[in-house]
């Protein structure tokens, strides 16, 4: 029975967390609630930080989750600047990694999130080379790119992902030059597939990005501490100034593995192994965010979701689930992305090998279009772009796994919802 004198901890202060704070706070969890954060900032959310925000059209405090007198009024223990080294699920407790305070639990969330993949090559130690998670990294690539665009500087990218592409865009508006290096042969292609992919690229180039496809760096080559230039395996070498590294996130699992939980396969994007309420193997911890991997009943597989919305669903699904409440977490997989005039939302999960037709509906060309991913006749991925006011009936197509005609699905005067069965 949940009461005053239990204690949940959660441990990770972005959106996963924060959001799961708040909700135990309004499902009526009258105990001690402990939010851990190893930054110093509150508690925000990381979209802004590849779009708005590093762009300047939004404030640095637009990022937050709560104001930062939010915790205080409901009564949720905040540690800013703080880390968990060890977790004793014998005693239930977790230890600061500090000065080795235990805080004991009832209940654990681990919501420690992801971390950049790091470039293993000579001159990542060089002063021009950045990641890009934390709104620290974000506050220093903004000044980067605004000085960039000012003296005409190159800046090179190092993956053609989200991440990549939407900083490609941000620093063009600041008006740098830039160079993106994708070992694949379009962008975004682990997501979009090849299909899609070119949109990507006709989109950056028509807005002069270069791209050096089927390439990775192998150096980055500097003087006096600073970038002269970066080379690939191919034996090119580009221009830069600065390099940003976007080629991924490793889910930060160390806690959890050093603590005993089971961890789920590479295969499956590695993350914490949970169940559908969000459980780790042991009863007493759930895991949400970024780090979780979770069935997912409608793909048939354990998927790992790094992207704001499951964040937002997956914190709160999981403080629920903490509190005794029944809880499924099948939320379809969901994320946004902006560049340069272009909008778009994505549901749903096909990366390449899962489909086997691609429909478009409307008009591709003119970046105002959808696109569904299908397997068998069936839905498994939408994306709108420029198109909006659909993501409803996007995910419940998917939902529905139902066989629709594809040229139904192509025809913008059907509505989508009378595909539905």
């Amino acid at each position: 029975m949940v009461d005053a004198d239990q204690t949940f901890v959660i441990v990770g202060g972005g959106l996963a967390g924060a959001k799961a704070a708040e909700t135990l706070r309004a499902e009526g969890f009258t105990g001690r609630v402990i939010l851990i954060c190893d930054e110093r900032d509150h508690p925000y959310e990381r979209p802004p930080l590849s779009k708005g925000y590093l762009l300047g059209k939004e404030e640095r405090d637009s990022v937050f989750v709560h104001e930062p007198a939010w915790y205080a009024q409901n009564d949720v223990e905040l540690h800013l600047g703080q880390t968990v080294d060890a977790i004793d699920r014998s005693a239930k407790t977790v230890r600061f990694g500090d000065d080795g305070t235990l805080v004991h639990y009832d209940k654990l969330l681990l919501a420690t999130g992801a971390e950049p993949r790091r470039l293993d090559i000579a001159g990542t130690d060089l002063a021009g080379v950045h990641h890009l998670r934390r709104l620290a990294h974000a506050e220093r690539l903004k000044g980067v790119l605004a000085a960039l665009g000012r003296d005409n500087g190159h800046l090179v990218i190092a993956g053609a992902g989200w991440i990549g592409l939407e900083v490609a865009a941000a620093a063009r508006e600041y008006g740098a030059e830039v160079t993106v290096v994708e070992p694949e042969s379009t962008p975004l292609h682990s997501v979009l597939g090849p299909e899609l992919g070119q949109l990507f690229t006709e989109l950056h180039r028509e807005h002069g990005v270069r791209f050096h496809f089927g390439a990775r760096l192998t150096e980055i080559v500097g003087q006096d501490g600073m970038v002269l230039a970066a080379r690939t395996d191919d034996g090119e070498e580009h221009p830069a100034h600065d390099v940003l590294a976007a080629i991924g996130a490793a889910p930060r699992t160390g806690l959890a593995e050093a603590a005993g939980l089971e961890i789920a396969p590479r295969a499956h994007g590695g993350g914490i192994a949970v169940d559908e309420r969000l459980r780790t193997s042991d009863p007493d911890i759930h895991a949400a965010g970024d780090v979780a991997a979770f069935p997912h009943p409608l793909f048939g597989t354990r998927l790992r979701v790094e992207h704001w919305a499951n964040a937002l669903n997956g914190g709160p699904a999981a403080a629920r689930a903490m509190l005794g409440r029944e809880t499924t977490y099948d939320r379809v997989p969901y994320f946004f992305s902006d560049q340069y005039d272009v909008g778009l939302e994505y549901s749903g999960w096909a990366p390449p090998g899962t489909y086997d037709q691609v429909v478009i509906r409307g008009d591709a060309g003119k970046r105002q279009f959808i696109a569904f991913w299908l397997k068998d006749g069936r839905v498994l991925a939408g994306m709108n772009v420029n198109v909006w006011d659909v993501t409803e009936p996007i995910q419940q197509l998917i939902r529905s796994r139902a066989q629709v005609d594809a040229e139904a699905l192509a025809d913008p005067h059907v509505p989508l919802d009378s595909l539905l069965p």
